[in-house]
């Protein structure tokens, strides 16, 4: 599992020689141990490091339990670096060398599935989740009272009184009211302890939509979506209903995305497209959320004294003067920027649209 607090320390870290960093895919469907084992061997054998390939090799013989999806490992033994996140959800097997971290894929992740809450609620209880990197954190009951169905008669017929049909109604529901009342404010502190990015409600329809109702404004603005499910349900069906609604959410917020940075690009109004206009609005800080293709590439360079980015081949920077290092990939850069300065980054399964702006855009801060 990794924490923000982990990627705050791969974002900021910069090694005086290469950094080796690996993803593996270790699900079950690709294969049993001896089949990961072979993939992993195939992927380090053209690194000519033979010190971090050790202890590379090592860890996986030693110490992972090859329990997960995948697993992260970063590298540089002349810095005595060595960090591994095994992981719930699978990624592109990939090998990559730098000085620093290779941290794109893990933007992907936690764009997708980073901090996410679900809350089953009926008309009594209610379930709250918290699910990160597609494993279950924290699990919290909310018991409210009992909804009782006292037999009719026996008392007052008069509309609204204890005791009659009516009454029984009116006191049933004002039980169930208080109950998801209760159950919205206690789901509101539960999400904003746990920082929750969004949020997704299981139950029937009768209960969902006034539970809904009940909560912040705030935290109804997260809602990405609602689900019919049980109450009994397990924790494991929960988190596949629950990502599933992920997936279905991120493709229609990225489809509104890439439409909205493309029209605001053309209007040159809060975005921009195309690799070098996004580049220098990364440098000027101004980027909010950076967009591009999976797997999106780009050779280019980086000037050693301002850190401006361009996938230009030029030899002096128009911003300072200085001289320039060629990069194998302006995009990670890119990203480690965006990220580091509080920026969001989405990176899309398709290009929705960008395939015709060289697979990258932004929107802007101003």
């Amino acid at each position: 599992m990794i924490t923000d607090n982990d990627l705050h320390e791969l974002l900021q870290y910069q090694a005086p020689t290469p950094v080796l960093s690996l993803y593996l895919n270790i699900e079950p469907i690709e294969g049993g141990v001896e089949s990961h084992r072979k993939r992993l061997r195939s992927l380090l054998k053209e690194i000519d490091m033979p010190e971090d390939v050790s202890v590379v090799e090592r860890y996986f013989e030693h110490e992972f339990d090859w329990s997960g999806k995948s697993v992260v490992v970063f590298s540089c033994q002349a810095d005595d670096f060595f960090r591994t996140y095994p992981l719930a959800l699978p990624v592109y097997n990939r090998v990559r060398l730098g000085n620093r971290p290779h941290v794109k894929p893990l933007a992907d992740l936690l764009d997708a599935y980073g901090g996410y809450g679900v809350i089953l609620v009926d008309k009594q209880a209610a379930r709250l989740f918290y699910f990160h990197l597609g494993e279950l954190r924290e699990e919290e009951d909310v018991q409210g009272e009992a909804v009782r169905h006292t037999k009719r008669g026996g008392g007052s017929q008069a509309q609204g009184r204890r005791g009659g049909t009516a009454g029984q109604t009116n006191y049933v529901e004002e039980v169930a009211d208080r109950n998801i009342k209760d159950a919205a404010e206690a789901a509101a502190r539960f999400f904003a302890e746990k920082n929750v990015r969004r949020v997704i409600i299981g139950g029937t329809e009768d209960n969902v939509s006034p539970f809904q109702n009940q909560l912040p404004k705030a935290w109804q603005s997260l809602v990405i979506g609602t689900f019919p499910i049980s109450m009994t349900a397990s924790k494991d069906e929960v988190l596949e209903r629950a990502i599933q609604i992920v997936m279905d959410a991120d493709a229609r917020r990225d489809a509104k995305l890439v439409e909205a940075v493309i029209t605001g690009a053309a209007k040159g109004r809060g975005a921009v497209v195309k690799l070098e206009d996004t580049l220098r609005a990364v440098h000027d800080g101004r980027v909010q959320t950076l967009l591009f293709k999976e797997a999106y590439r780009a050779k280019g360079c980086l000037c050693t004294d301002c850190g401006y980015i361009t996938s230009k081949d030029i030899t002096k920077c128009p911003y300072c003067g200085g001289e320039f290092d060629q990069i194998p990939d302006v995009i990670e850069l890119a990203v480690r920027k965006v990220m580091a300065s509080g920026g969001d980054v989405e990176v899309l399964q398709d290009d929705l649209g960008l395939e015709n702006y060289e697979h990258i855009g932004a929107v802007l801060r101003y």
